[in-house]
């Protein structure tokens, strides 16, 4: 992993990349910042410090992996390939917390993921969450179950009924990635991100045997069984599809990355493929739906904005729209303090982040904020819940699949 560390190379420390790091500004400490979390990564690259330095594991971990500071860098700092890089000899030098262990070992096996997380979503169909959310740390852990439910919708499953030229085998073919949380807390996201491809041209296509797609083990440094994963999901997917489309902002930035990760040619072609639901969408168009009269605010998820560069496009989806007021708070493209398992490991310093968040979104009043990435949307929703308000938190993706339910592109089926 020390090739890495040659990413930092062109770091010159200017501090440009200070105002984008929700770290730094929450503490205003220097070894929280990128540029100096960089000195403290050239010292472990060069033996200074040690790996087993607890100043050293204190600021690197302290780190969200955001990744801000990387568009923000006029010298094209890659600072992400350096922290990978550092939380893995870390890794291998120290042992996680048993939290973290225990995470990933439940991320990494199908077996106990999926059974763990279809009680949760069993159990927020009770009114037992938002009967418990509040500000504490055991009412935040129910806010954020509670905020997972998305857009309120009728009961009944719809069903998509073209109403233009029907699909054919000519229409470009398109493999949604379910992943694990998504899979199992957010199949409503699914079905309105199906919903939306076919309506704008997409032939959607099923693929067996997915995996976790390994972005929490990669965060945290262990690369291997990143890689494992990472393998598994290559495989599944070699029958071959023109996309793979993911709504899960921190899913789809770790697979167009499985090229660098297993260094195959079938890993680059498959991360080749990997676009975001909104890429294929704006891309498309999107069709124009019925109006929504709603106010909402969009806060954009860092591993969609910043790892994947994909800024305009979910705002394409909302813009297709009409009467849907998209407000942009000031901040919206800095981390909320999600950042996959960094609210369980660093739950103070992350609610210290979503505090400034919170502040400047809930001026705007929205009827519901709008994130593409399943973590940012529980942490927003709880954190909304923490201040006093119960604002919705959706996919964009759902607001356009309620947008085309209004406009009668889709039948009910029972």
């Amino acid at each position: 992993m020390s090739e890495g560390y040659q990413g930092l190379d062109p770091c010159v420390h200017c501090g440009f990349c200070l105002p984008a790091c929700p770290t730094y500004l929450a503490t205003g400490d220097e070894n929280e910042s990128p540029r100096g979390r960089i000195v403290l990564m050239r010292a472990l690259e060069r033996g200074d410090l040690l790996p087993t330095d607890k100043h050293l594991q204190h600021h690197l971990d302290n780190c969200l992996g955001c990744l801000g500071c990387e568009p923000v860098c006029p010298s094209g700092v890659a600072y992400g390939q350096g922290l990978s890089s550092a939380r893995h000899t870390l890794r291998e030098s120290n042992e996680s917390s048993l939290t973290q262990q225990a995470l990933l070992a439940i991320f990494a096996a199908p077996q106990l993921w999926r059974p763990l997380f279809t009680l949760a979503r069993w159990l927020r169909a009770t009114t037992l969450p938002r009967l418990f959310a509040g500000p504490g740390r055991v009412g935040f852990a129910w806010g954020m179950l509670a905020a997972s439910s998305g857009l309120r919708r009728p009961r009944r499953r719809l069903s998509y009924q073209p109403h233009g030229p029907p699909s054919n085998q000519d229409d470009p073919t398109v493999a949604l990635f379910r992943g694990c949380v998504m899979d199992t807390l957010f199949p409503h996201v699914h079905g309105a991100t199906q919903r939306v491809l076919e309506v704008n041209g997409f032939r959607v296509v099923d693929v067996p045997g997915q995996q976790c797609c390994g972005a929490l083990h990669a965060h945290a440094g262990a690369t291997e069984e990143a890689r494992r994963l990472a393998r598994w999901n290559v495989a599944a997917f070699a029958t071959g599809v023109d996309y793979i489309a993911v709504d899960s902002a921190g899913c789809g930035a770790l697979l167009k990355d499985y090229g660098q990760l297993l260094q195959t040619a079938p890993a680059a072609a498959l991360a080749a493929s990997v676009r975001d639901v909104s890429e294929l969408l704006a891309e498309a168009g999107p069709r124009t739906g019925a109006a929504l009269p709603m106010r909402v605010a969009y806060d954009a998820p860092c591993h969609l904005h910043h790892a994947q560069g994909v800024v305009d496009a979910p705002l394409a989806i909302l813009r297709a729209i009409p009467e849907l007021d998209v407000r942009l708070p000031a901040g919206h493209e800095h981390c909320c303090g999600s950042a996959g398992l960094y609210s369980l490991d660093h739950p103070a310093l992350a609610r210290q982040i979503l505090h400034d968040k919170m502040a400047a979104i809930l001026p705007h009043e929205p009827d519901a904020i709008v994130t593409g990435n399943p973590g940012c949307l529980m942490q927003l929703g709880a954190g909304s819940i923490a201040a006093g308000r119960r604002i919705a938190t959706v996919h964009p993706v759902e607001l356009l699949d309620e947008s085309y339910r209004r406009a009668g592109w889709y039948r009910l089926s029972h």
